[in-house]
């Protein structure tokens, strides 16, 4: 690998630290909700190291590399480096990767799914190391995979037979895309729902699917599918073959965090709260996917919650064949002045979903007001911090009972002193500076809201059952004719359309929210204007703010584009890029991509503002309306053709030209350092210790968590 290629993988220099502010949120709390909040904070945190092990083999052993130099040094990293003789330079290297790596809890890009190596020469870890047995011991078992980069393949994670670094399917070296989409398959026919799971095949071709648990054995009283743990396939490619159910996944993690759940809900505020964190406990100890979606019913009845949360495999992203869940869990404190615009938000997305490009036989029959909270962070354990939540995931919950909208505000708001803003015209740069903020909240809200909670799957619900008029069947926008395609039982849209729903459900929800930010009346309720349409005013500001703002996110998302593999590493970037696409390819010259030199150092985006509520909202309204219809319908073959089409990276102008310019610009993502809450058990009373937003700090803010290493491998099976 030459030079610049290895550039793309170096660790940033420096990271973008940044504190999530908490402190007068968390003390406006009762000692019972701050209770509350620290057995949640704990919980999730507990789970940190299914995070590690998510990522990559050697994750954890960096993790307890870094922790236990902290540990050895106390905390004086210039003492260390003199005692391991690295200079300022190397120790500064060290410091500012080991930040990114806890940022991302893991040694690969939670945004772009890219390994990051450290900017220094190995030996200076390997001094580092010699300070101390216990450092030492850990340094060695990462077996040199810190600074790898011999297989260029493994810099991405991926399916392990193209060559990726994936540990969703562990000591399974030969295992096939085929042969993992047959057991997903067998699952979805038996019922046993897969995100709590990983898959591994043994040398003798048995394929264990290893169940997240406490308990080390299938429950007394059965799992999900019964008491039976070994069945062999009977037709299809994995015919005659043997699955086995294998529970323990995770053992000790599991443990640990079903003790705090039950702690949670001895200081829940109310039964269904207690309820909820009952359900995850019967859900974490057993290994049941059931009973967690028990506790996904009752947390959508917790309606307004001074303190809200989730725990659990939620988001699947990272699996390659998209089905499998990353351990993420949150506690947070509602921001009650925020929460109010949320709420009027939701009043009036009855009144917006119908102005939404399709009829409402492709709509919700009735829409399930949600509860929609603005949330400071205190705790959020998972490989990166979205802006944003629409959960439950779950279809069936989804159409029928509801969800639930979270915005994040202290991650929203955090801001980086002295930011670049490269790409954007020079007349533009100071208003997108001022309403940039709120123009991304306004997206943001309606991106949960109306863009993942809106909707309607054409289902066939059970043999015969349909949740549409099967004999004078719908008419597709598209074609004019009646529908021909529709979701059979058993099938979800994430089963149906597999590793690629990510970005096109991501690409459909952000469509919806700039489809809808065109209305005014929507605007209004955040404090803009008077809902009256006006491009000049500053409702006009933050709508033209958040199209620019798109058309950027798009062109700088081709980071996250893979020249060697030609593939997309971010569902969001490769969401946004096919946005700017349909931006470049709409009437009018409504946007355009300017520049004068050769090699597009000079490259910025034209927006033109008088165009965005005709040719701009029409293109938006175009695209959304095909991939609405397309997941509606169950059209894989076309939803899929027609967004893989939208997102084609060219290699030679946008893979090479832009992207190499887009790279000399980039920015360090920000990681974000987290308080701690600590207990005293004779008053009852929890106190938070925030840390500095420098590497220094985020070491120490972990080491402070006081996370022990799982011993032996009873744990990890």
């Amino acid at each position: 690998m030459n030079a610049q290629e290895l550039s793309q993988y170096l660790a940033d220099a420096p990271p973008s630290v940044v504190r999530l502010e908490i402190e007068k949120h968390f003390n406006a709390l009762s000692d019972k909700q701050k209770r509350y909040a620290h057995y949640i904070s704990k919980a999730s945190f507990a789970g940190n190291r299914i995070v590690l092990r998510q990522v990559s083999p050697e994750s954890e052993h960096i993790y307890d590399f870094i922790l236990s130099l902290y540990k050895a040094s106390g905390g004086d990293w210039k003492a260390l480096a003199k005692k391991a003789g690295v200079d300022e330079e190397g120790l500064t290297a060290f410091l500012h990767y080991a930040a990114q790596f806890l940022g991302n809890s893991g040694n690969y890009k939670s945004f772009g799914d890219s390994k990051f190596i450290p900017r220094c020469d190995e030996s200076v870890f390997s001094a580092l190391a010699s300070t101390s047995p216990e450092a030492e011991k850990h340094y060695k078992a990462t077996n040199g995979a810190i600074f790898a980069t011999d297989k260029p393949g493994l810099l991405h994670l991926g399916f392990t037979d193209d060559g990726h670094m994936t540990t969703y399917y562990p000591d399974s070296p030969d295992i096939t895309k085929d042969e993992i989409s047959a057991v997903n398959k067998w699952m979805q026919d038996k019922g046993l729902l897969p995100e709590n799971t990983r898959l591994r095949k043994t040398a003798d071709g048995v394929y264990e699917l290893l169940i997240a648990s406490a308990k080390t054995a299938v429950p007394e009283n059965g799992g999900d599918i019964g008491k039976e743990t070994e069945f062999v396939v009977s037709e299809g490619v994995l015919a005659g073959k043997t699955i086995k159910l294998v529970y323990g996944d995770y053992s000790k993690e599991m443990e640990a965090i079903t003790s705090y759940i039950r702690k949670a809900a001895d200081n829940a505020e109310n039964e269904t709260q207690k309820k909820m964190h009952l359900a995850y406990a019967k859900s974490f100890e057993e290994g049941s996917l059931l009973a967690f979606k028990d506790s996904q019913r009752h947390w959508i009845r917790d309606q307004g919650p001074m303190v809200e949360c989730n725990i659990g495999f939620i988001e699947t992203y990272r699996d390659p064949a998209g089905v499998r869940g990353e351990w993420e869990g949150f506690a947070a404190v509602v921001n009650l002045e925020r929460t109010r615009a949320f709420g009027e938000l939701v009043q009036s997305a009855p009144s917006l979903i119908p102005k939404l490009p399709w009829s409402k036989e492709f709509e919700k029959d009735k829409f399930l007001s949600p509860d929609f909270t603005s949330l400071e962070v205190l705790t959020f354990c998972g490989s990166g911090i979205p802006a944003g939540i629409n959960i439950p995931n779950y279809d069936d919950i989804r159409q029928q009972e509801g969800f639930k909208n979270v915005s994040l505000g202290n991650v929203l708001n955090a801001k980086l002193p002295d930011e670049k803003l490269p790409f954007l015209l020079e007349s533009d740069i100071e208003l997108f500076k001022k309403y940039r903020d709120a123009a991304f909240e306004v997206q943001v809200g309606l991106h949960e809201l109306t863009g993942h909670g809106c909707g309607k799957l054409l289902q066939e619900t059970s043999p015969g059952v349909y949740n549409f008029d099967i004999v004078n069947r719908p008419v597709s926008p598209l074609t004019g004719q009646p529908v021909t395609t529709w979701y059979k039982p058993g099938e979800t849209w994430g089963s149906v359309f597999g590793g690629l729903a990510g970005a096109y459900e991501e690409c459909r929800a952000e469509l919806v929210a700039m489809h809808l930010s065109c209305e005014f009346e929507t605007l209004k309720i955040f404090g803009f204007g008077d809902g009256t349409v006006d491009m000049d005013g500053v409702a006009g500001d933050v709508l033209y703010v958040s199209y620019i703002g798109m058309a950027r996110a798009g062109l700088t998302a081709v980071e996250f584009w893979d020249p060697k593999s030609q593939k997309w590493g971010q569902p969001h970037c490769q969401a946004r890029f096919a946005i700017l696409k349909a931006m470049l390819q709409a009437e009018d010259n409504f946007c355009k991509l300017e520049y004068k030199k050769e090699d597009l150092s000079d490259l910025v985006i034209r927006v033109d503002r008088s165009k965005v509520l005709t040719s701009g909202r029409k293109a938006i309204a175009n695209f959304l309306q095909k991939l609405h219809i397309y997941k509606s319908t169950a059209d894989v073959e076309a939803g899929s053709k027609f967004f893989t089409e939208m997102s084609y990276v060219d290699p030679e102008f946008w893979g090479t030209k832009v992207r190499n310019v887009v790279l000399a610009n980039k920015q360090p993502r920000k990681v974000f350092v987290q308080a701690n809450t600590y207990l005293d058990e004779a008053t009852g009373r929890v106190t938070i210790k925030h840390y500095d937003p420098t590497p220094e700090g985020m070491i120490q803010s972990w080491a402070e968590r006081e996370l022990e290493a799982a011993n032996g491998t009873a744990s990890r099976l």
